[in-house]
């Protein structure tokens, strides 16, 4: 039984920002928090797949301890294009496929049934809740959306909202979820749903905690050379569920993903995050603390 199960994407990106261009790169939010996950805990994914994307260019996740017995493969691979101007808080979509996405209904594997860590990465809403509702009975569950399903599915979004513990979302996600530009009001609105606990991630600035008793700040780690930021949200949400399942520590785990998506920063897709080593994310934290002291 792996120690999270995580719900979302596995997508073909086509990516441009000021510092070069990728194309047919591997993305979604199953592929980046399973991945990030994986430096703290086991992970098994739900999700699909094309059957345009080869089982071999998965394999690198197999070695991570992903188990992948929740992939269903069909039709054509989800595809996603965007690009970056020097504000890299912000993608510019340019066009999105879901094709194999589309009418995707969720098959549960029996061992992941009893996991205690379920994360809903970004995907359809009514995606979430079926392999949500397919749980036996999950310890935590954190959620993780889009401006996409904002916009066309929000009455579903609140149902799934109110039956998860953790809610993830940026600032103007936020804004536009729940009508205000101020953050926190909108932290409290989502509060009140009934999450225990909401993350605001604020790019590169970092990330605020809110819950009915304190409000953390944890900083983004200032990095001098972004590349590109695709897949740094999933990132993060994958590393903090990996990390919480663990040290049951919100304002660490919070600070570990923080670090992880700082990585994924530094390069296209993936390709940074599969270089860096345990050592390099105790030493950034390690930076982090110092920057935090005072």
């Amino acid at each position: 039984m792996p120690d999270v199960v995580i719900v979302g994407s596995i997508g073909i990106d086509a990516i441009k920002t000021p510092f070069g261009t990728a194309k047919d790169i591997l993305g979604g939010s199953a592929i980046y928090a399973s991945f990030a996950a994986s430096f703290s805990a086991s992970a098994g994914v739900i999700s699909v797949k094309g059957n345009d994307l080869a089982d071999s260019e998965l394999e690198f996740l197999r070695k991570r301890n992903v188990d992948l017995r929740g992939v269903q493969s069909k039709g054509k691979n989800f595809r996603w294009s965007g690009e970056y101007e020097y504000d890299m808080n912000e993608a510019k979509t340019i066009s999105t496929e879901l094709n194999s996405i589309s009418g995707f209904t969720p098959v549960i594997p029996e061992e992941y049934k009893k996991a205690k860590y379920l994360f809903l990465a970004n995907i359809d809403p009514a995606i979430q809740i079926e392999a949500m509702e397919a749980m036996e009975a999950p310890k935590l569950v954190v959620l993780d959306t889009m401006n996409l399903w904002i916009s066309t599915k929000k009455e579903l979004l609140l149902k799934v909202i109110k039956k998860t513990n953790i809610l993830i979302l940026n600032e103007s996600e936020a804004r536009q979820l729940f009508k205000t530009p101020n953050i926190v009001k909108a932290a409290k609105y989502a509060l009140s749903l009934g999450p225990w606990a909401v993350i605001i991630k604020k790019g590169e600035d970092g990330a605020l905690l809110f819950t009915e008793k304190e409000v953390f700040s944890c900083p983004g780690y200032p990095l001098e050379n972004v590349v590109d930021p695709t897949g740094c949200g999933d990132s993060f949400g994958g590393a903090f569920i990996g990390n919480y399942s663990k040290t049951k520590n919100l304002r660490k785990a919070i600070v570990y993903a923080a670090i992880i998506a700082s990585f994924n920063a530094e390069g296209f897709g993936l390709s940074n995050l599969q270089k860096i080593s345990k050592t390099d994310i105790k030493n950034r934290l390690a930076e982090m603390q110092k920057i935090r002291k005072f």
